[in-house]
């Protein structure tokens, strides 16, 4: 090539391109990173039913108020308790303690389940709460918190008669 002849647009851009290139997998990067310092191994796992589920307070015929809780501390990201028993009328009280989370009751882990609810907004502020009340019948239901299901963030739910 000679030294007099003008470089061609594209040519002109090409750093900008692999500037622009090593940015995005850097920050890819990063992003993976952060992602695996919130993983947890699975010693690092709350037990399973280790804490009750609370019951605030009755409503209506008999129901029940039952509290769990959206965590992210260093055991990594959690619902306490994972393993919840309830009866048709009682409400599930999802209350964030740190952390973003929301509650998504999937329809392909609910197979041939109806009536589930929508997922959740994001809990953003400690001690925001989300309500389900228990009106999807009996059986076993399956969520998760979107954001933190790769990283174990999930549970279920039996009812009862």
């Amino acid at each position: 090539m000679n030294p007099d002849t003008p470089v061609p647009q594209e040519d002109r851009t090409m750093p900008d391109r692999i500037r622009a290139r090593r940015l995005w997998v850097a920050m890819s990067a990063a992003a993976m990173l952060i992602a695996g310092a919130c993983a947890r191994g699975d010693d690092a796992k709350p037990k399973e039913g280790a804490e009750p589920a609370k019951e605030e307070h009755e409503r209506g015929e008999g129901g029940k108020v039952i509290v769990i809780t959206a965590t992210t501390d260093e055991k990594g990201n959690y619902f306490t308790p994972s393993e919840i028993q309830a009866h048709p009328g009682d409400t599930l009280r999802f209350t964030l303690t740190v952390g973003v989370h929301n509650v998504h009751f999937l329809p392909d882990s609910n197979a041939g389940k109806t009536g589930l609810p929508a997922p959740s907004d994001m809990l953003q502020l400690p001690g925001q709460t989300i309500d389900i009340p228990m009106t999807f019948g009996k059986g076993t239901f399956y969520f998760q918190c979107d954001p933190h299901a790769a990283l174990g963030m999930k549970g279920h739910v039996k009812v009862d008669d």
